[in-house]
C-alpha cells in the first residue's frame, strides 16, 4: 500500500468518524436539510437573498431549524414570538457572537460587534455612557445633525434637478454625524480620506453577504490562499484600522483629560485611570476596532434606509404629497426638528413602513449561544452560530397585514394617529440591540423630513424603478439616480 493510499484512507476515516460523532452530538439538534459532503447546503441558499431560502425551510422544518453551509453548523430562528424568546427570555445563553475565522481574522474579538463575554460587557457599557455624554438623545447632538442637514440639502440643490447618484452624498452627511462624536469633526464631501474610508465600508459591508465569505469561514487555510473578493476585506480593514490610529495617535500627544473633546479621547482618558480594566480592556486595539464599529453602525443602516425611502416615495408619489402635506402643516417653512414628530403620526409611520419593508439587515448579525441551551424542546450547543432571522419578524404575517407591500397603514389606527407594533424590531432585541438605535431614529426623521420639506423626488425621464436589494450583508439599492425638484 503506497503511502498516498495511506493518507487517503486516514482522511476518509476522520471524515466518517466526524459524522458519526456529529450524528451522536445532533441528537434532538433543531431539524433542518440533510448536508451534502464539503458545501453542506450551500445550493440551497441564494447569496443575493438567503434571508428567502431560510423563510421558506421554516414553513418545512418550523420556526427553529438547522441548517450547513460549508462545514459551520448553524440555528435559524423565524418568527417574532420564536425571536423574542430567544433574545429576551433565554438573553444570556444567546447573547454571544460566533468566534468564525473572517471575525477573528479582522476584530480578534475587540470593539463590540464581535466582542465575546466580559470584554463585550465593558466595552458597550463604555460605548452607551459616552455616547450619551457627547449628545445621544439630546439637542446638543440634534443640533448637529441639523447643521448637517443643511449641507446635504446644499448638495442635492447644486444638481438644480438634474439626475444623480445620492449614495456617496447621503453616505458622507451621515458619516459626518458619527464622526462629530467619534473625531469631533467633519469632512467636506469630496475629501479624499472620508470617499476612501467609506469606499472601504461599503465594500466590505457587500463582500460579507458573498459565497467567498461563507466559504472562507468553512475552509480558512484553502480559500485563504486563493484571490478573491474575501482578501479585499481584510485589506480594507487594514486601511481603515491604520487611518483610525494614526488619529487617536494623534490625539493622544494632545489629550487633556479635563477637557475630553470627542469619544477617542474619554477612551484614551480611559486608558490612563489606575484601574485594573485600564489595561486589561481599555488597549489600543480595543480602541480602534470599537472606532471602526461604530464608524460603520453609524454610516452604513441609516444611510441605506435614507435612501431606500427616497426610493419609495418616488415608487409612491401618492405617499410622498401626502409627507410633504404634513410637514407643511405641521413644520411650514421653519426648521424640522424632533420635537414635531409626536405632532406628525402619518410622516412617523411612513419611516417606520420605510425600515420594515427595506429589511436593512435581513439576517441580522449573527449570534452564538453561551452555553449548552434547551430551547424550544431542542438540545443546542455551546458555541453554535445561531440566527434570529430579522426579515421573518418584519415581514410576520401575523402582525403585518401586508407584510411583502410598502403600506404605512401597517403603523396607523383606524384615527390616524400612531399606532405601536411590538414586532417593528429593525434594530433587533435584547442585549445585542443596537447601542445606537436612538441616534438613528433622530438621524432619519430629521434627514427625511427635511429633504421632502424642499424637494420632491423623481425618477430621471424614462428610467424604470428596480426595488430589487443589491447583494450584501445590509439590503442597500441597486445603483441608481433620482431627480431632486427644488419645491421652493
Amino acid at each position: 500500500m503506497d503511502l498516498v493510499t495511506v493518507l487517503l484512507s486516514i482522511v476518509i476515516i476522520l471524515f466518517l468518524a466526524k459524522v458519526y460523532n456529529d450524528q451522536k452530538q445532533d441528537k434532538n439538534y433543531p431539524p433542518g436539510p440533510k448536508p451534502l459532503p464539503i458545501i453542506g447546503s450551500l445550493h440551497l441558499v441564494n447569496p443575493v437573498s438567503p434571508q428567502k431560502d431560510f423563510m421558506k425551510l421554516s414553513k418545512k422544518y418550523g420556526p427553529v431549524f438547522s441548517i450547513q453551509l460549508g462545514l459551520e453548523k448553524m440555528v435559524v430562528l423565524c418568527g417574532y414570538d420564536t425571536i423574542k424568546d430567544a433574545l429576551m427570555n433565554h438573553a444570556e445563553e444567546f447573547n454571544e457572537r460566533p468566534d468564525g475565522p473572517i471575525f477573528a481574522k479582522t476584530t480578534n474579538g475587540n470593539g463590540i460587534a464581535f466582542a465575546h463575554g466580559e470584554n463585550w460587557k465593558v466595552m458597550r457599557r463604555f460605548t452607551i455612557s459616552t455616547l450619551r455624554d457627547f449628545g445621544m438623545g439630546k439637542k446638543s447632538l440634534e443640533n448637529k445633525i441639523r447643521e448637517e442637514v443643511v449641507c446635504l440639502i446644499q448638495e442635492f440643490r447644486s444638481h438644480k434637478g438634474d439626475p444623480f447618484d445620492n449614495l456617496t452624498i447621503i453616505n458622507t452627511a451621515v458619516a459626518n454625524v458619527i464622526v462629530s462624536i467619534l473625531l469631533g469633526n467633519r469632512f467636506e464631501y469630496d475629501d479624499p480620506i472620508i470617499l476612501k474610508l467609506m469606499h472601504s465600508i461599503n465594500e466590505n459591508v457587500k463582500v460579507f453577504g458573498s459565497t467567498m465569505v461563507r466559504l472562507y469561514n468553512s475552509y480558512p487555510t484553502l480559500i485563504g490562499l486563493l484571490p478573491g473578493s474575501h482578501q479585499n476585506i481584510f485589506k480594507n480593514f487594514q486601511s481603515t484600522q491604520d487611518f483610525i490610529k494614526e488619529v487617536f495617535t494623534k490625539q493622544k500627544k494632545e489629550l487633556d483629560i479635563n477637557d475630553q473633546r470627542n469619544f477617542i479621547d474619554a477612551f484614551l482618558a480611559k486608558q490612563q485611570e489606575e484601574k485594573s480594566d485600564s489595561t486589561v480592556y481599555f488597549h489600543n486595539d480595543n480602541l480602534s476596532v470599537l472606532v471602526d464599529n461604530l464608524f460603520v453602525a453609524g454610516m452604513e443602516t441609516t444611510t441605506t434606509t435614507l435612501r431606500w425611502g427616497l426610493l419609495l416615495m418616488i415608487q409612491y408619489p401618492e405617499i410622498q404629497q401626502k409627507v410633504q402635506n404634513e410637514i407643511y402643516r405641521v413644520i411650514g417653512l421653519a426648521e424640522p426638528q424632533t420635537e414635531h414628530r409626536k405632532q406628525m403620526p402619518y410622516t412617523d409611520a411612513v419611516i417606520h413602513e420605510i425600515q420594515r419593508f427595506a429589511d436593512i439587515v435581513p439576517l441580522n448579525v449573527p449570534h452564538a449561544t453561551s452555553k449548552d441551551v434547551i430551547f424550544r424542546g431542542y438540545n443546542i450547543p455551546k458555541g453554535t452560530t445561531v440566527i434570529p432571522l430579522l426579515s421573518s419578524v418584519l415581514k410576520d404575517e401575523a402582525y403585518f397585514e401586508k407584510p411583502d407591500e410598502f403600506y404605512p397603514e401597517h403603523f396607523l389606527d383606524s384615527e390616524g394617529n400612531l399606532k405601536k407594533n411590538e414586532a417593528f424590531i429593525p434594530f433587533s432585541l435584547g442585549k445585542r440591540s443596537c447601542a445606537g438605535e436612538n441616534l438613528a431614529k433622530m438621524e432619519m426623521f430629521l434627514f427625511f423630513t427635511t429633504l421632502l420639506q424642499n424637494f420632491t423626488f423623481q425618477a430621471p425621464p424614462g428610467a424604470k424603478l428596480d426595488l430589487t436589494p443589491a447583494l450584501g450583508f445590509t439590503s442597500a439599492p441597486l445603483p441608481h439616480k433620482i431627480c431632486a425638484i427644488p419645491r421652493s
